[in-house]
């Protein structure tokens, strides 16, 4: 079974050339955007593209506050093998559709090139930084757990998962058709794929059920692309597995279809494009948990420390960045905090910080940072406050999307609604002792704000909620 130690040191020779160009010609800067579904992922990336460009007011992003940002500009990308980001396409939609862009289902990159000046000290005037961002699809992320994990290992794991609180009716189809397989059986081709077919449709509806928050592996199985119906992508666990698995049967299948899988599918992922970035985001629909319960929030604790046990992290040394470089800063976001009134913004944060606390205490002691954000890339909504009788309610208001109901009244994409969304409690521990009902939030699916060019005809300003806050932590000090 092959070792992370041996995927990283794969990557060594590549490593070794990047960096020392990086260090010698031009400095650059390596980004990893990532996040776990429904997260909002392409909006950040997006937005983040959006704002350096147009070099936009940020009062949190030092660089741009201090009047330092001279020119940010899409220049062609320096891996030819990978698909660039289509941020034109994405911006589009957002502000002339006013819809949201359509998730990521396959890894993309951008560069930009960023000119600014160097702020007051012993450097002065104008510098370059190559910032490179490499956004992955988030049911990917958690695949980077099965590196280390064995077919028997894995197999007892995903169907002990089953019998999480709330997963029998989802997992019910799964478990009967699972009594029909016998591992020991003689190896069956159509057999393999009659169980694989089976574990698909039961990962399908995990992930459109609310506990999709944290997408159960292997993450290709519902974004396959090119490997469509190959057999590294057909196999499923099996139950009742013997101490030692013959390779001739049913059970010897399968696991050589899982090793396949991660040699060919997920080592190369982790060696060429997740353990080379320098600094990661997070992105995270920490409200879809809350509003599923406490056992959904729980998985979702679980997710995140597998995220960060699977990223290279630490303090890197000029050796480390050449030979074995490291994440030195991971940032944490949970996403939309439009959806929210600002006064439970900072409760989100909070939250969030409680969900990866034990996560960031190992990795801070590694030398890396680690930060948390509640944000809106693209803020949907206004703060107002709506009246019920004597009572007022802080509320956010917005176009909710066509179809979407708020109380009694049906929405056709065009009108607007106020919406008190309910209110996190201020202490974040509350939450996971399940102070706030599944179900009793109000989150109704907003459409993208209208934008309209400036006097200049230029792009108009996505109005966004922390992003500046985010774009500081992530790349502030290496534009200073």
């Amino acid at each position: 079974m092959p070792s992370k130690f041996a995927a990283r040191a794969g990557s060594a020779i590549k490593a070794f050339a990047e960096a020392s160009h990086d260090m010698l010609v031009q400095p650059t800067l390596r980004l990893g955007v990532t996040g776990l579904a429904r997260s909002g992922k392409t909006v950040f990336t997006t937005a983040l593209i959006h704002h350096l460009v147009e070099t936009h007011a940020l009062p949190a992003f030092a660089p741009a506050q201090e009047g330092r940002l001279r020119r940010a500009r899409l220049v062609p990308q320096p891996d030819d093998a990978v698909p660039r980001f289509p941020f034109e396409e994405h911006f589009a939609t957002l502000t002339e559709a006013r819809a949201w862009p359509r998730s990521t289902d396959r890894i993309s990159q951008f560069r930009l090139e960023i000119a600014y000046e160097r702020a007051a000290g012993w450097r002065t005037g104008p510098a370059t930084l190559m910032l490179d961002v490499v956004d992955y699809p988030g049911e990917w992320l958690l695949d980077l757990a099965l590196i280390e994990t064995g077919y028997t290992a894995w197999s007892r794991a995903t169907i002990n998962g089953t019998r999480r609180p709330g997963r029998a009716a989802v997992a019910g189809p799964w478990l009967e058709a699972l009594k029909g397989f016998d591992p020991a059986a003689p190896l069956d081709e159509v057999a393999a794929e009659r169980a694989s077919d089976a574990f698909k449709t039961y990962l399908a509806a995990l992930r459109a059920g609310p506990e999709a928050v944290a997408t159960t592996p292997p993450g290709r199985f519902l974004m396959p692309g090119d490997l469509a119906g190959s057999p590294a992508l057909t196999f499923a666990p099996l139950d009742r597995l013997p101490e030692t698995i013959p390779p001739d049967s049913l059970a010897g299948l399968m696991e050589r279809r899982f090793e396949a899988y991660k040699a060919r599918v997920v080592t190369p992922f982790f060696r060429d494009h997740f353990q080379r970035v320098d600094r990661q985001i997070v992105l995270v629909d920490v409200l879809a948990a809350v509003d599923a319960g406490a056992t959904a929030l729980a998985e979702l604790e679980e997710a995140l420390d597998g995220v960060l046990l699977s990223l290279n992290i630490g303090r890197n040394s000029v050796l480390s960045k050449l030979f074995a470089p490291r994440a030195d800063r991971v940032l944490f976001a949970a996403t939309k905090a439009d959806h929210l009134h600002q006064t439970s913004h900072d409760r989100l944060d909070a939250l969030l910080r409680l969900l990866v606390s034990r996560a960031m205490r190992r990795t801070e002691a590694a030398g890396a940072r680690v930060g948390t954000v509640a944000l809106a890339s693209v803020r949907a909504t206004r703060e107002t406050t709506v009246h019920d009788g004597g009572e007022s309610f802080r509320a956010v208001a917005g176009t909710p999307e066509a179809g979407e109901v708020v109380g009694d009244e049906v929405f056709d994409g065009n009108a607007e609604a106020a919406v008190f969304p309910g209110e996190l409690p201020a202490r974040p521990e509350a939450v996971l002792e399940g102070a706030v009902p599944p179900g009793s939030l109000r989150f109704p699916r907003f459409r993208p704000p209208l934008v309209r060019p400036d006097g200049l005809g230029r792009a108009g300003h996505l109005p966004q909620i922390r992003l500046d806050r985010a774009m500081q932590f992530l790349i502030g000090d290496r534009l200073a």
